[in-house]
Order: structure tokens, then C-alpha cells, then sequence
């Protein structure tokens, strides 16, 4: 195992590398974290430890909190299932979603006990990803392995939907596939306001907003 980026501490630097990690360390790695805010990237033997910055965590709850309001107005069913861990042996690879949903497999997920394996386990259907701070290792080819079908990516100004095609790569795309009636230009419009207006403010306008969608 070599270290591919010198780091003086997790908390100070934010995140660590290591090459050539077996996935049998990764899982051993994982049980050690348990519950920690620390997420955990894998792609091959490259590991990479990460601790999101209150910034990440802002936006992440933000695009949740909407998603939720969303499904709640418009009576979808979801099963919210946050920064859960997804892996795949038979692939190396697995990840921590920012958030992540499931619309299909409820019954089945909802009761799920123990560690996710997508070998056997069905993924979420959508998975939201902060992308604000420097990776060393791309998660996007890590979800579209993984076989989630529709990724929501924010880089801080604007977010993207993008949908796993039959070619295993995420197209960007102009609305979801799960929210065909949703506006997204609209959607990061409302994005944008909580840089300057008041959190509430803003979820009871985007609560109104979406009611009126058809």
C-alpha cells in the first residue's frame, strides 16, 4: 500500500489517497468509520478518505430537503436513504452518495437489514453528489458501475441531471426522469436564492412553487 498524497491530518487537509489498497482493507476501513461523517471512495485499489466541508453538507441538505417537499406535494412515494454505502466486490468499487433515493424496491428496501451489495442488493434510483471540493478519484464511472440510473450533480452554482445510458456513461439531460414535470431551470433558480435569502423563506416558496407544476 503507498500513500499518493501527503497529508498532515484527515481534519486539517480534508482528505487522504491510498494506492494499491485491497478491498479486504476497504471493508475493514469501512467498519472502523461506522457512523463518522467521513466518506469513503474506492476504485480499484485507489482509496481515497474524505471529510466534507460544512459548505458540502449545506448544499447536500438543501437539494434533499427539496427533494423530499417534492415528493410530499406531489404524493410520490420515496424511501430517502442518505450517504448510505454502496459497493461492489465482483466491480472494486464503492462510494457514499451525498444523498440518494429509492422510487422502486421500497417494500424491499425498507426492510433491508445489514450492508448494501449492489451484486445482489437493486441501487437507489437517484443519487445526488456535491462536487465542490478537489477529488482524486472520479466518482461518476464509480455510479454508473454501481448502476444507478440517474445521478444529480452540483458544483456550487448549478445542478445537472444526468441519466446512466446503455453504454454505461451518464448523459447530461434537460429534466428527470423521475420528475418529468420538473423545471430545472427553475429548480437551480431556487438553488441560487438560499446563497442570499433566508432558508425558510425559501423552502416555503419552493413549496408553493411546486404545487402548481403539472
Amino acid at each position: 500500500m503507498t500513500v499518493a498524497t501527503t497529508q498532515n491530518s484527515l481534519i486539517d487537509q480534508q482528505h487522504i489517497v491510498l494506492d494499491d489498497v485491497s478491498w479486504e482493507f476497504y471493508e475493514h476501513l469501512l467498519e472502523e468509520v461506522g457512523d463518522r461523517p467521513i466518506r469513503v471512495t474506492y476504485d480499484s485499489g485507489s482509496l481515497e478518505i474524505m471529510a466534507p466541508l460544512n459548505i458540502h453538507e449545506h448544499w447536500s441538505s438543501r437539494i434533499g430537503l427539496l427533494i423530499e417537499i417534492m415528493c410530499l406535494e406531489r404524493d410520490i412515494n420515496v424511501l430517502p436513504s442518505g450517504s448510505t454505502t454502496f459497493r461492489r466486490k465482483d466491480r472494486e468499487k464503492g462510494l457514499e452518495p451525498d444523498e440518494c433515493y429509492y422510487f422502486s424496491n421500497i417494500d424491499a428496501m425498507r426492510h433491508k437489514r445489514g450492508e448494501m451489495d449492489l451484486a445482489k442488493d437493486p441501487p437507489p434510483d437517484l443519487a445526488v453528489e456535491i462536487d465542490i471540493t478537489s477529488r482524486s478519484i472520479a466518482r461518476e464511472p464509480i455510479y454508473a458501475a454501481l448502476g444507478i440510473p440517474e445521478l444529480w450533480r452540483f458544483d456550487g452554482k448549478q445542478l445537472t441531471v444526468l441519466r446512466l445510458s446503455p453504454y454505461g456513461k451518464y448523459k447530461p439531460q434537460k429534466s428527470s426522469g423521475l420528475f418529468p414535470f420538473l423545471q430545472m431551470d427553475e429548480f437551480n433558480r431556487f438553488l441560487k436564492r438560499f446563497e442570499d435569502d433566508d432558508h425558510n423563506s425559501v423552502v416555503r416558496a419552493f413549496q408553493k412553487w411546486v404545487v402548481t407544476l403539472r
